[in-house]
């Protein structure tokens, strides 16, 4: 069955968010691994207790706490200066290797759907130059991932049926919460872990972007 449309999520699919570590290293030589290990399970623990609370902020917000709560734990100082400068760099992610060529060899409809809030994927998007037919943020449902209103946001956008939209995360919770909702999946297994046990399968396990529809 031809998909219209392949829906991906930014965050660890598209972009890598440990290109953090470099700058994190100017701050704190020898730190930078292990702070932005810290920082990006506490944004991601943040985005699903909020959810279960009904308590959405924007995911900058969640990003900067995220990041005060990393540092704190680890005691490493944090003054307002590196943390915007920390944040900064939430604005331009490198991209995955192979994402560029990856997605401009794709030939149907390209959309992103991403916990980001807006004012961090349009400048994150346009750093990267990657081409796209819409850039889709949960800030519209006000509910994060993998809540299934976020999964129905790219069907009403998009204007397609779910069993035609292929969707396409690196993150295993994300990928396995679109294919609760009906579309069809493909997991990015760069670390070649198990699947998570939530009753679900992915339709395909891939290496990268480039695997996707082969």
């Amino acid at each position: 069955m031809a998909l219209q449309a392949l829906v991906f999520d930014a965050y660890g699919t598209l972009y890598d968010v440990h290109s953090v570590v470099r700058r994190s290293e100017d701050f704190w030589p020898g730190k930078g691994a292990v702070l932005s290990q810290l920082w990006r399970a506490k944004q991601l623990e943040y985005t699903w207790q909020r959810s279960l609370m009904r308590r959405y902020v924007p995911f900058s917000q969640v990003t900067r706490e995220a990041l005060a709560y990393a540092c704190e734990a680890l005691q490493l100082a944090l003054d307002d200066g590196r943390s915007h400068a920390l944040m900064q760099e939430y604005l331009r992610l490198a991209t995955y290797p192979e994402v560029p060529a990856a997605l401009a060899a794709l030939r149907v409809r390209k959309a992103i759907l991403s916990n980001g809030s807006p004012d961090m994927l349009a400048p994150l998007v346009a750093h990267s130059g990657l081409a796209l037919d819409a850039v889709l943020s949960v800030d519209e449902v006000r509910i994060f991932k993998p809540a299934p209103e976020v999964y129905q946001l790219a069907v009403d956008r998009l204007g397609v049926r779910k069993e035609d939209i292929g969707f396409v995360s690196s993150n295993c919770w994300d990928a396995l919460g679109a294919k609760s909702f009906g579309f069809r999946v493909y997991w990015i297994n760069r670390l070649k872990a198990p699947v998570d046990a939530l009753g679900f399968q992915p339709d395909r396990i891939v290496q990268g972007a480039h695997e996707v529809l082969l």
